[in-house]
């Protein structure tokens, strides 16, 4: 029987985490705690969560460069991390999805969205067990694996951005808008900003393109993103 997921509650205010926990294993999820950065790290290296509840302001680490280093370390790189903040503002959000995060909630926020954003973003995450690779050019993905390379190189991705990356894959050559990839990577039923597309772009731009290899990701002005060599 396969066990049920770990959440990674990273959180310092009690009352939260006790309303956290209350509500994950109501849901079946198995819940660890961590209330400073850099237990956070300790934790997330030996027990290897399935998702991490992130916030982000914390004791010792903030919750960003956590991020970092979660996104750094090979046993949590391809964890789903979702940032919890009181912080709202679209330059906030933008920091939290540049230093690794996969998704971002603001307090308050709604116990079943955050239960719905969990599930959707451990779906997202499964990686596939069958066979196949992709390849485009010189760059190969290895969907059995989990793996991408490209000229004999390992690129190592975070979750969303190996998702991304995959569905350009499949459907190269097409160019596909902001919200038409919102739909297809991260799901009708999370809400993002069109503007979360822009971060995982570059950041899938820097991770696949070193300075000597051609730009794969063309971006087409006023309509969105394609896998090609451009000109």
């Amino acid at each position: 029987m396969t066990p049920s997921p770990q959440v990674l509650v990273v959180e310092d205010e009690s009352a939260l985490v006790t309303l956290l926990r209350y509500n994950l294993e109501r849901e079946g999820f198995r819940v660890a705690e961590a209330r400073d950065g850099e237990e956070a790290l300790l934790m997330a290296r030996e027990q290897k969560p399935d998702l991490v509840l992130l916030d982000w302001m914390l004791p010792l680490l903030s919750g960003l460069e956590v991020c970092r280093q979660m996104r750094r370390m090979p046993e949590t790189k391809s964890v789903p991390i979702i940032m919890l903040t009181a912080r709202g503002e679209e330059g906030d959000k933008l920091r939290g999805l540049d230093s690794g995060a996969d998704d971002y909630v603001t307090k308050p926020f709604s116990p079943s969205e955050l239960i719905a954003r969990i599930r959707a973003a451990l779906r997202r995450s499964r990686p596939t067990s069958n066979g196949e690779s992709l390849q485009f050019d010189d760059l190969t993905m290895d969907l059995a694996a989990h793996r991408v390379r490209r000229r004999g190189r390992d690129i190592h991705l975070g979750p969303t951005e190996f998702r991304l990356l995959r569905y350009l894959l499949e459907h190269q050559g097409r160019v596909f808008s902001r919200e038409q990839l919102l739909d297809m990577v991260w799901g009708q039923d999370v809400y993002v900003e069109p503007r979360t597309v822009d971060v995982h772009i570059r950041r899938l731009r820097k991770a696949i393109n070193a300075p000597n290899e051609s730009d794969l990701i063309r971006t087409v002005r006023s309509a969105g993103y394609s896998l090609d060599r451009g000109e």
